[in-house]
């Protein structure tokens, strides 16, 4: 490609909608522009060997290759050029991989009046500053990862954006948002969207281990270091040493593990508990929380320097009530997963029942929906769940969510599958009970366990 400031702008459509190639083309017509279009992406990459071109335009569903495929041609022989992909409903998965091979933005079909000309813009001001200083961009690397994150909100969309450029690095990445709105999820995609994913990603929740032992976890330690360490045992570090540590709850570690943590990030080294050997491990590090950790720096319970030494690239997951278009999607994953898993016939929404879900506020986020869906899916009574299905309501934010629902299954223990679910549920009793069975039943809102046959 030429890098001559006087050679003329080019820019190529792909998509096999006419119409929209005679509305792009008109909408983003300008002096000095040149506008190619071609239906496919064969045609695409011939015109790429017949003329110069900066920008590419192309739909996700192009064939033979589709437009993720195309990028992936274009850059790794032409490393300069930018690429725009369209979309009707892009999936993470896809936004994360488009990104990675390089994509400058990621654009809904639906929103295209609005956003088209300004990415445009921004491209033409990329394309200039490359010619101008002879900045090559590197071919992104390609994934096969896979991850279970379900959205087509631009708010979260965007989050995956940012997953996309940031797994190719090495950066510390901090997650922030409420319970419930996937934040190991998407530590996840980090990992398996990166270098390292080939190697072990270990979750390690800060605020579910006594402070005691939180040390012992993260760093190991040595035979005898302290009273019940019976045999030398490996932390995390070294456990997932070429890989990812993802500390989730971070803002509840003590604040003397947060010295030695900040020592294993400056200097890269440490020592098991009890032990002077000096360790080593190449560890990529994704913390989570739900707390402000900014107001908690200045209240002296989470160290500064800790704070800004993770705090590399912030990620912020929005909650479910600023994302209600993601709803219907999420709450038809978690009836096939949960019918499929107890052998039920599939469950649909009726356009009633998905109005209530959107009305709700879900305070327990991602996750409370989740529960929501297992509720109605044991209360169920035919294969359409209506409004009055949906066990929305203050039950769901008691601190007991199983009375309801084993009463009900026991009502409707007709099948395999709700007697499983009957079951399931007295098992998890017993064992929310440390195996008391009037504790259980306690639990449960009843007299005694029943005893499904």
């Amino acid at each position: 490609m030429s890098e001559d400031a006087t050679h003329e702008r080019t820019l190529l459509l792909v998509d096999t909608d006419i119409d929209y190639l005679n509305w792009a083309t008109k909408h983003l017509e300008a002096d000095g522009i040149r506008i190619l279009r071609v239906d496919n992406s064969d045609n695409a990459l011939k015109v790429f060997e017949k003329a110069s071109v900066d920008i590419v335009i192309a739909d996700i569903a192009i064939t033979p290759d589709d437009g993720i495929s195309l990028l992936g041609q274009i850059k790794a022989n032409h490393p300069d050029t930018v690429v725009i992909i369209t979309a009707g409903f892009p999936g993470t998965a896809q936004i994360i991989k488009a990104t990675q091979q390089g994509a400058h933005d990621i654009l809904r079909k639906e929103s295209l009046t609005f956003e088209l000309r300004s990415v445009v813009e921004n491209a033409w001001q990329v394309v200039e500053s490359r010619r101008s200083f002879g900045e090559h961009k590197q071919t992104m690397p390609d994934s096969t990862g896979r991850i279970q994150v379900i959205g087509v909100s631009r708010v979260f969309q965007d989050v995956f954006k940012t997953v996309g450029r940031v797994a190719r690095t090495d950066a510390p990445v901090f997650i922030f948002g409420e319970s419930g709105t996937g934040k190991e999820l998407v530590a996840n995609a980090v990992h398996e969207y990166s270098s390292r994913r080939k190697n072990e990603m270990v979750a390690l929740n800060c605020g579910a281990i006594p402070d005691n032992l939180l040390e012992s976890e993260l760093f190991g330690h040595e035979k005898g270091s302290f009273t019940g360490a019976a045999a030398k045992r490996m932390g995390r570090f070294e456990q997932c040493d070429g890989g990812t540590l993802f500390l989730d709850e971070i803002g509840d570690m003590p604040l003397p593990v947060q010295v030695k943590l900040l020592r294993v990030l400056q200097e890269g080294t440490f020592s098991r508990v009890g032990g002077n050997e000096v360790l080593t491990s190449d560890v990529r590090i994704v913390a989570a929380t739900n707390k402000d950790l900014a107001q908690e720096v200045r209240e002296g319970r989470f160290r500064e320097d800790l704070y800004y030494r993770l705090n590399v690239v912030e990620l912020r997951l929005p909650p479910l009530r600023e994302r209600i278009e993601d709803i219907p999607l999420l709450a038809e994953f978690f009836l096939r997963k949960i019918t499929k898993k107890n052998g039920m016939v599939r469950l649909r929404l009726s356009g009633e029942a998905i109005s209530v879900l959107q009305q709700h506020k879900w305070p327990g986020n991602v996750r409370e929906l989740e529960n929501t869906m297992a509720r109605a899916t044991a209360l169920a009574t035919s294969d359409v769940l209506l409004a009055d299905d949906i066990p929305i309501g203050e039950a769901l934010l008691t601190n007991d969510p199983l009375t309801e629902l084993l009463s009900q299954a026991l009502k409707l223990a007709k099948s395999d599958a709700r007697l499983k679910l009957m079951r399931t549920l007295v098992f998890e009793a017993l064992e929310l009970s440390e195996g008391s069975q009037e504790a259980a039943a306690k639990l449960l809102g009843v007299a005694e366990l029943p005893k499904p046959s």
